[in-house]
Order: structure tokens, then sequence, then C-alpha cells
């Protein structure tokens, strides 16, 4: 099953406190440079397709059997290839449109390409969410193309043939119109076109997702249980990506609910005012320096001998410091410097400003807007801001 991922799995910051999603795998090089990883759930699906068609050549066709499984592993690595082609279809169109991509992410039930941030608007979503499923149909016109011309009932043929229906089953199942499906985002991108409404689009998508998965699954019982489809190598995968659809519309539809309810306030609006001082000021020193300031809830920043800002002093390494040691602590050693994961840009809001944060919900990050300084904004402010509308969340996996 494939899929592209505007940003996190849709919870708020809270709940997505361990690694970026996307290093989760072997890294394999980079496409257009976009990063590509291999999930080691992959190699267990290889393993399962090499034995499986291997296996089927060897009995059709009368083949030894390490040529039923050196076919069968060609086979897996012209899917892998499909796959990959089908999520660059999404990472160049999304980069056309001036949307980053973080990665491609290759998995045992297909793939995912991860994007930083969500389309600006429908006619964008629905551009790159049907960029995937036109590759797809793409490549297996061409392998039927392919099929059509070799010669009959050899292994060229029949591998062409499987190549054909592969990607063309791909490229149909794709686009059903429900999440996490490309066509669910292209339904999503339909419905927020007409009403105006992202978060209604996302939801009602997420709903059609569920739709479908519970039509896939009664689908596959059905067959199997006429018969039509052999083998339960065959029904297990189905049944799994049935499941896999259930639980990403269901957390599709509470992101809506969730990116409905955030407030409307841009990381300039919610940035904390910066009072600066030197790496050497004691900490019990800059704390009242920055009472003194009349600012509400300012953040003390470190600055350096010619006045450039070098971080901020964190939080919770401050209050660690018991009350009798901050007139002796220089606020250098409770400081955190400025880094590139911790910088925003002042415009960013809603899901935007959650996937900007996502990695380091509890962090803080320093607001710019150019060379402009707005401000700090403190993860946990944002957060209280969420969580009190938050349904419980779990995060995606598929």
């Amino acid at each position: 099953m494939d899929e592209y991922r505007s940003g996190p799995p849709p919870a708020p910051p809270a709940a997505r406190t361990g690694p970026r999603e996307r290093g989760a795998g072997i890294l394999l090089g980079r496409l257009a440079g976009v990063p590509v990883y291999l999930a080691p759930s992959w190699l267990l699906l290889a393993a399962l397709i090499t034995l499986t068609y291997g296996q089927f050549l060897s009995i059709r066709r009368d083949l030894p059997l390490s040529t039923g499984f050196a076919v069968g592993f060609g086979f897996v690595v012209c899917l892998l290839v499909s796959v990959l082609l089908h999520e660059l279809g999404h990472a160049v169109t999304s980069r056309r449109s001036g949307i980053g991509v973080r990665g491609i992410t290759l998995e045992m039930l297909g793939g995912y390409t991860e994007m930083d941030r969500e389309a600006p608007r429908p006619g964008v979503e629905l551009f790159v969410s049907l960029a995937g499923p036109v590759v797809s149909l793409v490549l297996g016109l061409l392998a039927a193309g392919a099929a059509a011309v070799l010669p009959s009932g050899g292994i060229a043929e029949t591998f062409a043939f499987q190549l054909a229906l592969s990607n063309i089953v791909v490229a149909v199942f794709n686009a059903l119109p429900g999440l996490p499906l490309d066509g669910g985002r292209a339904l999503q991108a339909l419905v927020w076109k007409v009403s105006g409404d992202a978060n209604l689009g996302r939801r009602v998508a997420g709903w059609a997702g569920r739709l479908m998965a519970l039509a896939t699954a009664g689908t596959v019982l059905v067959l199997y249980a006429r018969g039509v489809l052999e083998g339960l190598f065959g029904l297990v995968f189905t049944l799994l990506v049935a499941v896999t659809m259930w639980v990403g519309a269901g957390q599709a539809i509470r992101h809506g609910r969730i990116a409905a309810s955030l407030p409307p306030f841009s990381a300039r609006e919610l940035a904390r005012p910066v009072v600066a001082v030197t790496a050497a000021t004691p900490l019990s020193e800059a704390e009242r320096i920055a009472a003194q300031s009349g600012q509400h809830q300012p953040v003390v920043a470190v600055v350096d001998g010619a006045g450039g800002l070098i971080g901020f002093v964190h939080g919770a390494s401050a209050r660690a410091v018991p009350p009798e040691r901050r007139p002796w602590v220089p606020v250098g050693d409770v400081a955190r410097r400025i880094d590139g994961q911790h910088v925003l840009a002042g415009d960013l809001r809603g899901t935007d400003l959650l996937q900007a944060i996502r990695d380091d919900p509890g962090g803080d990050y320093l607001v710019v807007s150019g060379e402009d300084v707005h401000g700090v904004l403190r993860g946990a402010d944002l957060v209280s801001l969420v969580e009190p509308s938050r349904p419980t969340v779990r995060r995606k996996s598929t």
C-alpha cells in the first residue's frame, strides 16, 4: 500500500517524542536530491514473495527451484523499483509545488513520501496525490506492452505480465477515495475545495477510508471462501493491508478534529520575548534582570561579546539548579545553543507549526523572520493549547 505523508502521523507534538520516522530504515542513497530509506519490514516481504513466486514458477514452468527463486527475487527488485518511482512521482510534484520533501521510505506494505508541510491549496493537494497512481499506471501499461510483444509462454512474458498486473493493481487500489490512500488525499482536496475547510476534507476522507478498509477485507474474504483467491499468503497480506487502512483512516479523522481545534496563532504571536545576557552572568542575576524587564514571561538569551545570539537558557535545566546554587552557576552552563532544528519561521501556524516541533515537542525554538528575531517559542506552551481538547492518539505506523 502506498501513501504520502505531509508530516507526522496525525498527532499533536506531545505524542511525538521519538526519532524521526523516516530515519528508521537503511539509507539507500539519494534520488533527485531526496533521501531514500529501506525499512527492515521490506526484507520480510521480499523473502516471502521470492519463496512464493519462485515455487509457483518451478511448478508451473517445470524449472529448477533455484531458477524459480532467482526469477522471484528479480520480480521483487522490479516491484521495489516500481514503488520507488511511484513515490518519486509524489516527491517531484511536491517539490515543484514548493513543498519540501524529507524523504522516501520503502516498507513492507509499499512506501510513503514524507513532506515537510501541508499542501497550501486544494489544487496542490490533488496534483501531488494523483502523481503516484499515474506513475504506477504508466509503468503497468509499459509492462503490458512488453508482455504483448514477448514470445508467448516464456518466462519473460510471464514476468512482464505479472509486473504489469501488479502496477495496474497498485494504481487502481491507491486511487480508491479513502485515506490513507492517494485517492483519499484527492477526495480530501475536493471536499476542501468545495467547503473551504481542509480539516473537514480530512475527516470525510478518513471515514471514506474506513469504508474502503471494510470493503477490502470483505471482498478478499468472499474471494477466498469461493476459491477465487488461492493461497493463505494472499489472504493474510490483503487483510493486513485492510487493517492498516483502518488504522490510518482513524488517525486521519482524529488529525482533522485536532487540527480544527488548534488556536489560530502563528509562531511569532506565540513567541516569548527575549532578555539578553552574557554567558558568564550568574543564573540568579539573569532571572532578576528578566523579572525587572517588564515583559511577559521573557526567556533569557545568551549573547557573545559582540552581541550575537548564541543560545538561550533551557527551562528544565535552569529549574534543576537549587536556589542556593543559582548565584554561582553561570547561565552558559544551563543554556542550549541554537541549532537549525530549533529555528522556526515566524509565519508558521496550525498543523505546519505542530509539524515543525514534532521531534522535540518540549524544546525551545528561536522564532525568526529573515534576520529579525521575534523571540522564543516553548513547545510546552503550544502543547498546552492543544492538549485540553486532544483525544487519545496513537502513532501511525503503516
